[in-house]
């Protein structure tokens, strides 16, 4: 093995920590999912009122919406069928462009979130926050950043790359 094939590779530690990062963040999903089941909400829904709380007038266009929640467009679209049913979103004709659609948050949906926000950001405190004493979470924190500004780079790189083919 070369000296670059062997710096490519996983060290066994790496391995170990990255394994633990994605059983951990699995489980606290599938924990955070079963507090939302409660208040009959799916991490979804959550996912898309939050986005559509967060927006200026409570109304994002469908491809916008997909990107704030980094889902496909597809995904979207069927997921907001099944919300629409439930009254939590409106979906309308967005001016001057016939292929888009604007999603609007309605009072359902407002209401919705307004229940599942106590109960969830409860659940993130108790599952997470409590486990980790205040150095342990600035270690994390100062742990996201360096990973974040790490995948920027290598994504912005990859755009360089890729504009520069022929």
């Amino acid at each position: 093995m070369t000296p670059t094939e062997n710096a490519e590779r996983l060290t066994d530690h790496e391995l170990v920590v990255w394994r633990s990062l994605l059983d951990t963040t699995g489980d606290l999903r599938r924990l955070l999912s079963a507090e939302l089941q409660k208040v009959e909400l799916s991490p979804g829904d959550y996912a898309v009122l939050l986005a559509l709380t967060e927006a200026q007038g409570r109304t994002l266009r469908s491809s916008e919406l997909a990107d704030a929640i980094d889902w496909e467009r597809s995904r979207v679209s069927h997921h907001l069928g099944r919300m629409e049913k439930r009254g939590l979103i409106r979906r309308t004709e967005c001016p001057g462009d016939n292929r888009g659609a604007l999603v609007v948050l309605t009072e359902g949906g407002l209401d919705a979130i307004r229940r599942a926000s106590g109960p969830h950001l409860r659940a993130v405190k108790r599952l997470f926050a409590d486990a980790l004493s205040p150095d342990q979470l600035d270690a994390l924190a100062g742990a996201l950043d360096s990973i974040r500004s790490h995948l920027d780079r290598t994504a912005a790189d990859q755009q360089t790359s890729e504009g520069n083919r022929p």
